[in-house]
Protein backbone atom coordinates (compact mmCIF):
# COMPACT_ATOMS: atom_id res chain seq x y z
CA UNK A 1 0.00 0.00 0.00
CA UNK A 2 2.80 2.40 0.87
CA UNK A 3 4.26 1.72 -2.38
CA UNK A 4 1.07 2.57 -4.62
CA UNK A 5 0.84 5.99 -2.28
CA UNK A 6 4.66 6.59 -3.13
CA UNK A 7 4.08 5.83 -7.14
CA UNK A 8 0.67 8.33 -7.24
CA UNK A 9 2.54 11.12 -5.20
CA UNK A 10 5.33 10.67 -7.31
CA UNK A 11 3.30 11.01 -10.67
CA UNK A 12 1.28 13.98 -9.40
CA UNK A 13 4.97 15.73 -8.39
CA UNK A 14 6.40 15.00 -12.16
CA UNK A 15 2.85 16.07 -14.01
CA UNK A 16 3.25 19.67 -11.72
CA UNK A 17 6.89 19.88 -12.29
CA UNK A 18 6.26 18.86 -16.13
CA UNK A 19 3.35 21.45 -16.38
CA UNK A 20 5.04 24.05 -14.85
CA UNK A 21 8.00 23.90 -17.39
CA UNK A 22 5.64 24.02 -19.81
CA UNK A 23 3.75 27.10 -18.70
CA UNK A 24 7.12 28.91 -18.35
CA UNK A 25 7.78 28.40 -21.83
CA UNK A 26 4.47 30.46 -23.11
CA UNK A 27 4.99 34.05 -23.94
CA UNK A 28 3.46 36.65 -21.42
CA UNK A 29 0.90 39.17 -22.58
CA UNK A 30 2.10 42.35 -24.08
CA UNK A 31 1.21 45.91 -22.46
CA UNK A 32 -0.55 48.19 -24.57
CA UNK A 33 1.70 50.47 -26.38
CA UNK A 34 -0.36 53.83 -26.21
CA UNK A 35 0.78 55.36 -29.76
CA UNK A 36 -1.36 58.70 -28.79
CA UNK A 37 -0.80 59.77 -25.60
CA UNK A 38 -3.24 63.33 -24.57
CA UNK A 39 -1.69 66.23 -23.72
CA UNK A 40 -4.07 68.31 -21.82
CA UNK A 41 -1.53 71.10 -20.43
CA UNK A 42 -2.71 73.10 -23.52
CA UNK A 43 -6.40 72.45 -23.60
CA UNK A 44 -8.96 69.80 -25.56
CA UNK A 45 -7.87 68.79 -28.93
CA UNK A 46 -3.72 68.38 -27.65
CA UNK A 47 -1.50 64.89 -28.11
CA UNK A 48 2.13 63.97 -27.82
CA UNK A 49 4.02 63.48 -30.71
CA UNK A 50 5.42 59.98 -30.15
CA UNK A 51 8.67 59.89 -29.28
CA UNK A 52 8.80 63.54 -28.20
CA UNK A 53 7.71 65.93 -25.14
CA UNK A 54 6.04 68.32 -28.02
CA UNK A 55 2.19 68.47 -28.16
CA UNK A 56 0.17 68.65 -31.14
CA UNK A 57 -3.37 69.96 -32.39
CA UNK A 58 -4.80 69.41 -35.59
CA UNK A 59 -7.56 71.72 -36.52
CA UNK A 60 -9.41 73.97 -39.08
CA UNK A 61 -12.71 74.20 -41.21
CA UNK A 62 -14.82 73.56 -44.38
CA UNK A 63 -17.06 76.18 -45.80
CA UNK A 64 -19.08 76.45 -48.72
CA UNK A 65 -20.33 79.88 -49.51
CA UNK A 66 -22.62 81.83 -52.14
CA UNK A 67 -22.03 85.84 -52.06
CA UNK A 68 -25.67 87.23 -54.12
CA UNK A 69 -26.83 90.57 -55.56
CA UNK A 70 -24.30 91.61 -57.71
CA UNK A 71 -21.28 91.01 -55.74
CA UNK A 72 -17.86 92.55 -56.78
CA UNK A 73 -16.26 90.03 -55.29
CA UNK A 74 -16.62 86.92 -53.15
CA UNK A 75 -18.65 88.47 -49.90
CA UNK A 76 -17.88 92.22 -51.31
CA UNK A 77 -20.38 94.41 -52.03
CA UNK A 78 -20.51 96.16 -55.57
CA UNK A 79 -18.92 99.28 -54.99
CA UNK A 80 -16.60 99.11 -58.08
CA UNK A 81 -15.44 97.43 -61.17
CA UNK A 82 -18.41 95.32 -63.49
CA UNK A 83 -20.14 94.94 -60.31
CA UNK A 84 -20.03 98.65 -59.86
CA UNK A 85 -21.03 99.69 -63.07
CA UNK A 86 -23.97 97.28 -62.63
CA UNK A 87 -23.38 95.77 -66.33
CA UNK A 88 -23.46 92.04 -68.24
CA UNK A 89 -19.94 91.55 -67.19
CA UNK A 90 -20.50 91.02 -63.27
CA UNK A 91 -21.36 88.22 -61.70
CA UNK A 92 -24.69 88.03 -59.90
CA UNK A 93 -23.39 85.41 -57.27
CA UNK A 94 -19.63 83.97 -56.41
CA UNK A 95 -19.25 80.36 -54.83
CA UNK A 96 -16.47 79.75 -52.78
CA UNK A 97 -15.76 76.62 -51.13
CA UNK A 98 -12.86 76.52 -48.89
CA UNK A 99 -10.48 74.37 -46.60
CA UNK A 100 -9.16 75.21 -44.04
CA UNK A 101 -6.03 73.42 -41.74
CA UNK A 102 -3.88 74.40 -39.45
CA UNK A 103 -1.29 72.91 -37.29
CA UNK A 104 -0.53 74.02 -33.51
CA UNK A 105 2.67 72.70 -32.06
CA UNK A 106 3.89 73.64 -28.55
CA UNK A 107 6.94 72.29 -25.91
CA UNK A 108 7.50 73.48 -22.54
CA UNK A 109 11.57 74.56 -22.07
CA UNK A 110 13.09 76.36 -19.17
CA UNK A 111 12.31 79.50 -21.12
CA UNK A 112 8.66 78.99 -21.36
CA UNK A 113 6.32 77.30 -24.20
CA UNK A 114 7.78 77.37 -27.65
CA UNK A 115 4.57 77.60 -29.84
CA UNK A 116 5.27 77.59 -33.43
CA UNK A 117 1.33 77.92 -35.71
CA UNK A 118 0.43 77.17 -39.27
CA UNK A 119 -2.82 78.39 -41.02
CA UNK A 120 -3.70 77.30 -44.70
CA UNK A 121 -5.88 77.71 -46.84
CA UNK A 122 -7.54 75.79 -50.32
CA UNK A 123 -10.24 77.70 -52.26
CA UNK A 124 -12.47 77.55 -55.63
CA UNK A 125 -13.85 80.66 -55.89
CA UNK A 126 -16.36 81.85 -59.29
CA UNK A 127 -14.18 83.88 -61.73
CA UNK A 128 -11.00 83.70 -59.89
CA UNK A 129 -9.96 80.14 -60.04
CA UNK A 130 -9.88 77.73 -63.20
CA UNK A 131 -12.30 74.88 -63.70
CA UNK A 132 -9.97 72.29 -62.31
CA UNK A 133 -7.76 74.50 -59.81
CA UNK A 134 -7.81 76.87 -56.81
CA UNK A 135 -5.97 78.73 -54.96
CA UNK A 136 -3.71 78.29 -51.82
CA UNK A 137 -3.76 81.38 -49.08
CA UNK A 138 -0.93 81.16 -46.03
CA UNK A 139 -2.60 82.87 -43.65
CA UNK A 140 -0.79 82.04 -40.49
CA UNK A 141 2.76 81.06 -40.13
CA UNK A 142 5.09 82.14 -37.01
CA UNK A 143 6.90 81.20 -34.30
CA UNK A 144 6.29 82.30 -30.55
CA UNK A 145 9.09 82.19 -27.58
CA UNK A 146 9.83 83.74 -24.85
CA UNK A 147 7.02 86.53 -25.35
CA UNK A 148 8.55 87.36 -29.00
CA UNK A 149 6.63 86.51 -32.44
CA UNK A 150 8.19 85.81 -35.57
CA UNK A 151 6.64 85.79 -38.66
CA UNK A 152 3.09 85.80 -40.47
CA UNK A 153 0.59 86.38 -37.14
CA UNK A 154 -2.17 89.25 -36.69
CA UNK A 155 -1.10 92.61 -36.21
CA UNK A 156 -0.33 93.76 -32.91
CA UNK A 157 -2.09 96.74 -33.66
CA UNK A 158 -5.44 94.53 -34.00
CA UNK A 159 -8.48 93.48 -31.68
CA UNK A 160 -8.77 89.96 -31.09
CA UNK A 161 -11.87 89.68 -33.88
CA UNK A 162 -9.60 91.45 -36.59
CA UNK A 163 -12.34 92.78 -39.16
CA UNK A 164 -15.32 90.42 -37.50
CA UNK A 165 -17.10 92.34 -34.57
CA UNK A 166 -19.64 90.07 -35.86
CA UNK A 167 -20.09 89.83 -39.37
CA UNK A 168 -18.90 87.46 -42.19
CA UNK A 169 -18.60 89.56 -44.83
CA UNK A 170 -14.28 90.25 -45.30
CA UNK A 171 -15.47 93.89 -46.38
CA UNK A 172 -16.78 95.77 -42.88
CA UNK A 173 -14.57 98.72 -43.02
CA UNK A 174 -14.17 101.44 -40.72
CA UNK A 175 -11.01 99.72 -39.19
CA UNK A 176 -7.95 97.41 -38.85
CA UNK A 177 -8.11 94.21 -40.38
CA UNK A 178 -4.99 91.16 -41.19
CA UNK A 179 -7.33 88.58 -40.92
CA UNK A 180 -4.69 87.00 -42.97
CA UNK A 181 -1.86 87.82 -40.32
CA UNK A 182 1.06 90.48 -40.83
CA UNK A 183 5.12 89.37 -41.21
CA UNK A 184 6.28 90.72 -37.90
CA UNK A 185 8.95 90.49 -35.02
CA UNK A 186 6.82 91.69 -31.78
CA UNK A 187 7.14 91.69 -27.71
CA UNK A 188 4.58 90.99 -25.45
CA UNK A 189 4.74 91.50 -22.26
CA UNK A 190 2.04 90.08 -19.05
CA UNK A 191 1.95 91.91 -16.45
CA UNK A 192 -1.08 89.56 -14.62
CA UNK A 193 -4.77 90.12 -13.90
CA UNK A 194 -5.06 90.46 -17.47
CA UNK A 195 -3.08 93.41 -18.81
CA UNK A 196 -0.20 93.34 -21.20
CA UNK A 197 1.88 94.97 -23.96
CA UNK A 198 3.12 94.82 -26.74
CA UNK A 199 5.48 96.66 -29.61
CA UNK A 200 6.44 95.31 -33.10
CA UNK A 201 7.77 95.77 -36.46
CA UNK A 202 5.19 94.97 -39.01
CA UNK A 203 5.95 94.62 -43.20
CA UNK A 204 3.61 97.32 -44.54
CA UNK A 205 4.15 96.46 -47.89
CA UNK A 206 1.11 94.23 -48.65
CA UNK A 207 -1.93 95.45 -46.15
CA UNK A 208 -0.89 98.84 -45.06
CA UNK A 209 -0.14 100.81 -47.89
CA UNK A 210 -3.21 102.60 -49.97
CA UNK A 211 -1.82 104.53 -52.72
CA UNK A 212 0.34 107.26 -52.96
CA UNK A 213 -0.61 109.32 -56.07
CA UNK A 214 1.74 112.03 -57.79
CA UNK A 215 -1.71 113.56 -59.69
CA UNK A 216 0.54 114.86 -62.21
CA UNK A 217 0.30 111.26 -64.09
CA UNK A 218 -3.08 110.40 -66.28
CA UNK A 219 -4.99 111.33 -63.19
CA UNK A 220 -8.93 110.51 -63.19
CA UNK A 221 -11.95 109.53 -60.47
CA UNK A 222 -10.53 105.94 -60.07
CA UNK A 223 -6.86 106.77 -59.36
CA UNK A 224 -5.69 110.35 -58.80
CA UNK A 225 -2.92 109.78 -60.76
CA UNK A 226 -0.06 107.13 -60.98
CA UNK A 227 0.25 105.01 -57.96
CA UNK A 228 4.17 106.26 -56.59
CA UNK A 229 4.74 104.21 -53.14
CA UNK A 230 8.88 103.74 -53.27
CA UNK A 231 10.14 100.40 -51.93
CA UNK A 232 10.04 99.57 -48.04
CA UNK A 233 12.64 100.94 -45.82
CA UNK A 234 11.45 101.24 -42.35
CA UNK A 235 8.63 98.59 -41.08
CA UNK A 236 5.81 100.37 -39.36
CA UNK A 237 6.41 100.32 -35.89
CA UNK A 238 3.17 99.48 -33.77
CA UNK A 239 2.30 99.33 -30.11
CA UNK A 240 -0.82 98.60 -28.23
CA UNK A 241 -1.64 97.88 -24.65
CA UNK A 242 -4.42 95.38 -23.35
CA UNK A 243 -6.91 94.80 -20.90
CA UNK A 244 -8.67 91.35 -20.94
CA UNK A 245 -10.85 90.12 -18.27
CA UNK A 246 -14.27 88.37 -17.68
CA UNK A 247 -15.95 91.39 -17.81
CA UNK A 248 -14.30 91.98 -21.64
CA UNK A 249 -11.40 94.05 -23.36
CA UNK A 250 -10.74 97.44 -23.34
CA UNK A 251 -7.35 97.94 -25.69
CA UNK A 252 -5.37 101.05 -27.03
CA UNK A 253 -3.16 100.65 -30.36
CA UNK A 254 -0.67 103.13 -32.02
CA UNK A 255 0.96 103.20 -35.43
CA UNK A 256 4.31 104.72 -36.97
CA UNK A 257 3.94 104.35 -40.79
CA UNK A 258 6.79 105.48 -43.15
CA UNK A 259 5.30 107.62 -46.59
CA UNK A 260 8.04 106.82 -49.22
CA UNK A 261 7.61 108.40 -52.72
CA UNK A 262 9.52 106.98 -55.63
CA UNK A 263 10.48 110.12 -58.25
CA UNK A 264 8.36 112.66 -59.95
CA UNK A 265 9.11 111.11 -63.16
CA UNK A 266 8.72 107.25 -62.32
CA UNK A 267 11.59 106.71 -64.88
CA UNK A 268 13.73 108.91 -64.14
CA UNK A 269 15.46 108.91 -61.01
CA UNK A 270 17.79 112.73 -61.60
CA UNK A 271 13.46 113.76 -61.56
CA UNK A 272 14.45 114.07 -57.65
CA UNK A 273 11.31 112.87 -55.80
CA UNK A 274 9.53 114.26 -52.96
CA UNK A 275 10.45 114.22 -49.04
CA UNK A 276 10.05 111.24 -46.39
CA UNK A 277 7.47 112.01 -44.30
CA UNK A 278 5.20 109.53 -41.60
CA UNK A 279 1.72 109.07 -41.22
CA UNK A 280 0.66 107.42 -37.55
CA UNK A 281 -2.70 105.60 -36.86
CA UNK A 282 -4.58 104.95 -33.45
CA UNK A 283 -7.25 103.05 -32.33
CA UNK A 284 -9.42 102.79 -29.22
CA UNK A 285 -11.27 99.10 -28.84
CA UNK A 286 -14.26 98.16 -26.39
CA UNK A 287 -16.19 94.37 -25.91
CA UNK A 288 -18.34 93.92 -23.13
CA UNK A 289 -19.48 90.53 -22.32
CA UNK A 290 -21.86 89.10 -20.04
CA UNK A 291 -24.16 91.10 -20.86
CA UNK A 292 -28.21 91.23 -19.45
CA UNK A 293 -29.75 90.66 -22.69
CA UNK A 294 -28.23 86.55 -22.26
CA UNK A 295 -26.13 84.68 -22.05
CA UNK A 296 -22.87 84.60 -24.50
CA UNK A 297 -24.27 87.88 -25.83
CA UNK A 298 -21.40 91.13 -26.44
CA UNK A 299 -20.95 94.02 -27.93
CA UNK A 300 -17.42 94.92 -30.07
CA UNK A 301 -16.70 98.43 -31.55
CA UNK A 302 -13.45 99.82 -32.20
CA UNK A 303 -12.89 103.74 -33.26
CA UNK A 304 -9.95 104.43 -35.23
CA UNK A 305 -8.20 107.51 -36.86
CA UNK A 306 -5.17 107.72 -39.16
CA UNK A 307 -2.99 110.57 -40.97
CA UNK A 308 -1.14 109.15 -43.90
CA UNK A 309 -1.90 105.59 -43.19
CA UNK A 310 -5.34 105.00 -44.68
CA UNK A 311 -5.35 101.14 -44.22
CA UNK A 312 -5.26 101.08 -40.74
CA UNK A 313 -9.09 102.51 -40.90
CA UNK A 314 -9.80 101.00 -44.35
CA UNK A 315 -8.69 97.37 -43.48
CA UNK A 316 -6.42 95.24 -45.80
CA UNK A 317 -8.77 94.07 -48.34
CA UNK A 318 -10.99 97.00 -49.58
CA UNK A 319 -10.17 98.47 -52.66
CA UNK A 320 -8.63 102.53 -53.07
CA UNK A 321 -11.08 103.62 -55.26
CA UNK A 322 -14.96 102.99 -55.35
CA UNK A 323 -17.60 103.62 -58.32
CA UNK A 324 -21.07 102.82 -58.25
CA UNK A 325 -23.56 103.68 -60.99
CA UNK A 326 -27.73 104.64 -61.08
CA UNK A 327 -30.37 105.87 -62.59
CA UNK A 328 -30.15 110.16 -63.27
CA UNK A 329 -32.09 112.75 -62.43
CA UNK A 330 -30.76 115.43 -64.47
CA UNK A 331 -31.84 115.88 -67.91
CA UNK A 332 -28.90 115.18 -70.48
CA UNK A 333 -27.17 112.98 -68.17
CA UNK A 334 -26.45 109.34 -69.16
CA UNK A 335 -26.18 108.17 -65.53
CA UNK A 336 -25.41 108.95 -62.24
CA UNK A 337 -22.53 107.90 -60.19
CA UNK A 338 -20.43 108.31 -57.09
CA UNK A 339 -16.84 108.20 -56.62
CA UNK A 340 -14.31 107.29 -53.89
CA UNK A 341 -10.53 107.32 -53.89
CA UNK A 342 -8.51 106.38 -50.52
CA UNK A 343 -4.58 107.42 -50.65
CA UNK A 344 -2.22 108.22 -47.42
CA UNK A 345 -1.25 111.02 -49.58
CA UNK A 346 -0.47 112.73 -52.95
CA UNK A 347 2.08 115.25 -54.51
CA UNK A 348 2.52 116.95 -57.84
CA UNK A 349 5.64 117.65 -60.58
CA UNK A 350 7.33 116.46 -63.29
CA UNK A 351 11.15 116.93 -60.93
CA UNK A 352 12.27 118.47 -58.09
CA UNK A 353 12.57 122.16 -59.76
CA UNK A 354 8.37 122.33 -59.54
CA UNK A 355 7.18 119.29 -57.51
CA UNK A 356 5.31 119.50 -54.17
CA UNK A 357 5.82 117.74 -50.94
CA UNK A 358 3.07 114.91 -49.44
CA UNK A 359 0.07 116.01 -48.48
CA UNK A 360 -1.07 113.46 -46.34
CA UNK A 361 -5.01 112.30 -45.95
CA UNK A 362 -6.89 111.60 -42.79
CA UNK A 363 -9.42 109.03 -42.40
CA UNK A 364 -11.16 107.93 -39.03
CA UNK A 365 -13.95 105.19 -38.62
CA UNK A 366 -16.47 103.39 -36.17
CA UNK A 367 -17.09 99.61 -36.62
CA UNK A 368 -19.07 97.09 -33.99
CA UNK A 369 -21.64 94.35 -33.53
CA UNK A 370 -24.03 93.38 -30.72
CA UNK A 371 -24.04 89.74 -30.81
CA UNK A 372 -27.11 87.64 -28.99
CA UNK A 373 -27.61 84.22 -28.40
CA UNK A 374 -31.64 83.26 -28.62
CA UNK A 375 -30.92 79.86 -27.02
CA UNK A 376 -28.02 77.44 -28.01
CA UNK A 377 -28.94 76.94 -31.42
CA UNK A 378 -29.70 80.58 -33.07
CA UNK A 379 -27.90 83.44 -32.75
CA UNK A 380 -27.86 86.78 -34.67
CA UNK A 381 -25.10 90.10 -35.18
CA UNK A 382 -26.57 93.64 -36.14
CA UNK A 383 -23.20 95.26 -37.23
CA UNK A 384 -22.39 98.38 -38.58
CA UNK A 385 -20.01 100.97 -39.58
CA UNK A 386 -18.99 104.68 -40.66
CA UNK A 387 -15.44 105.77 -42.55
CA UNK A 388 -14.61 109.11 -43.25
CA UNK A 389 -11.58 109.98 -45.74
CA UNK A 390 -10.45 113.64 -45.88
CA UNK A 391 -8.14 115.48 -48.05
CA UNK A 392 -6.60 119.13 -47.15
CA UNK A 393 -7.03 121.96 -48.98
CA UNK A 394 -3.88 121.69 -50.77
CA UNK A 395 -4.35 118.00 -51.71
CA UNK A 396 -7.75 118.98 -52.12
CA UNK A 397 -6.99 121.64 -55.19
CA UNK A 398 -3.86 119.33 -56.26
CA UNK A 399 -6.48 116.37 -57.30
CA UNK A 400 -9.55 118.74 -58.42
CA UNK A 401 -6.64 121.16 -60.62
CA UNK A 402 -5.02 117.77 -62.33
CA UNK A 403 -8.62 116.11 -63.12
CA UNK A 404 -9.64 119.87 -64.69
CA UNK A 405 -12.95 119.83 -62.30
CA UNK A 406 -11.78 122.56 -60.59
CA UNK A 407 -13.43 125.58 -62.33
CA UNK A 408 -16.17 123.98 -64.34
CA UNK A 409 -19.42 125.86 -63.91
CA UNK A 410 -21.99 123.67 -62.08
CA UNK A 411 -19.52 121.12 -60.52
CA UNK A 412 -18.16 121.03 -57.39
CA UNK A 413 -14.99 119.20 -57.02
CA UNK A 414 -14.04 117.37 -53.49
CA UNK A 415 -12.56 114.43 -53.01
CA UNK A 416 -13.74 113.49 -49.98
CA UNK A 417 -16.37 110.77 -49.39
CA UNK A 418 -17.66 108.47 -46.31
CA UNK A 419 -19.10 105.16 -46.26
CA UNK A 420 -21.89 103.58 -44.14
CA UNK A 421 -22.65 100.30 -43.89
CA UNK A 422 -24.99 98.45 -41.51
CA UNK A 423 -25.69 94.89 -41.99
CA UNK A 424 -27.32 91.51 -39.99
CA UNK A 425 -26.57 88.34 -39.98
CA UNK A 426 -28.42 85.03 -38.18
CA UNK A 427 -26.70 82.00 -37.64
CA UNK A 428 -28.18 78.27 -36.36
CA UNK A 429 -26.00 75.61 -34.71
CA UNK A 430 -28.18 72.20 -35.29
CA UNK A 431 -25.40 69.76 -33.74
CA UNK A 432 -21.88 71.13 -32.36
CA UNK A 433 -19.36 72.61 -34.77
CA UNK A 434 -22.02 72.77 -37.83
CA UNK A 435 -23.14 76.52 -38.48
CA UNK A 436 -25.68 77.73 -41.51
CA UNK A 437 -25.67 81.32 -41.71
CA UNK A 438 -27.36 83.89 -43.87
CA UNK A 439 -26.46 87.59 -43.73
CA UNK A 440 -27.35 91.07 -45.67
CA UNK A 441 -25.71 94.35 -45.86
CA UNK A 442 -26.50 97.66 -47.45
CA UNK A 443 -23.31 100.16 -48.42
CA UNK A 444 -23.67 103.79 -48.82
CA UNK A 445 -21.26 105.71 -50.89
CA UNK A 446 -21.30 109.46 -49.76
CA UNK A 447 -19.55 111.56 -51.70
CA UNK A 448 -18.80 115.19 -51.98
CA UNK A 449 -18.63 116.08 -55.63
CA UNK A 450 -21.78 117.37 -56.77
CA UNK A 451 -22.98 118.65 -60.11
CA UNK A 452 -22.54 117.08 -63.76
CA UNK A 453 -19.33 116.64 -65.20
CA UNK A 454 -18.33 115.20 -68.44
CA UNK A 455 -16.86 112.02 -68.15
CA UNK A 456 -14.35 109.95 -70.74
CA UNK A 457 -15.53 106.39 -71.64
CA UNK A 458 -14.82 103.89 -68.68
CA UNK A 459 -15.06 100.01 -69.54
CA UNK A 460 -18.27 99.95 -70.73
CA UNK A 461 -19.52 103.53 -69.38
CA UNK A 462 -19.46 105.30 -72.97
CA UNK A 463 -17.81 109.27 -72.88
CA UNK A 464 -20.76 111.50 -71.48
CA UNK A 465 -22.10 113.89 -69.23
CA UNK A 466 -22.62 112.37 -65.64
CA UNK A 467 -24.21 113.34 -62.60
CA UNK A 468 -22.31 113.24 -59.50
CA UNK A 469 -24.93 111.75 -56.84
CA UNK A 470 -24.75 109.30 -53.76
CA UNK A 471 -24.92 105.40 -54.08
CA UNK A 472 -26.02 102.81 -52.46
CA UNK A 473 -26.16 99.00 -52.98
CA UNK A 474 -27.41 95.50 -50.96
CA UNK A 475 -25.17 92.80 -50.52
CA UNK A 476 -25.83 89.17 -49.18
CA UNK A 477 -24.18 85.92 -48.51
CA UNK A 478 -25.23 82.44 -47.56
CA UNK A 479 -22.50 79.72 -45.47
CA UNK A 480 -22.24 76.48 -44.33
CA UNK A 481 -19.39 75.81 -41.99
CA UNK A 482 -18.11 72.41 -40.14
CA UNK A 483 -15.69 73.27 -37.66
CA UNK A 484 -12.68 70.19 -36.76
Amino acid sequence: MNIIKQLALGTAAAVIAVGSAQAADLPLKAKAVEYVKVCSIYGAGFYYIPGTDTCIKLGGYLRADVTMFGSGGYNAPAWNGNAGQKNRLSNDYIFRSRQDINIDTRTATEYGVVRTYFDATFNWTTGSDTIANGSLGVYYAFIQFAGFTFGKAVSQFDTPWTGYPGNNTSFLIGGYDDVTGINQVSYTAEFGNGVSASISLEDQSSYLQSALYNVSSAPNFLAYGANSYAGTSIPDIVGKIRVDQAWGLFQVSAAAHQVRASYYNPALETSGHPSDTWGYAVQGALSLKNLPTGPGDSINITATYSNGATRYVLGGVSPNSFAIYGNNSVPGTYQSVAFGVAADGVFAGLNNLTGTGIEKTSAWGVRGAFNHNWNPYWSTSLFGSYTKIDYNGTATALICNGLGAANVAGFNCNPDFAIAQVGTVTRWTPVKNLTLSGEVMYTYLDQASSGVLPLTASATKPAANYEFKDQGVWSGNLRVQRNF
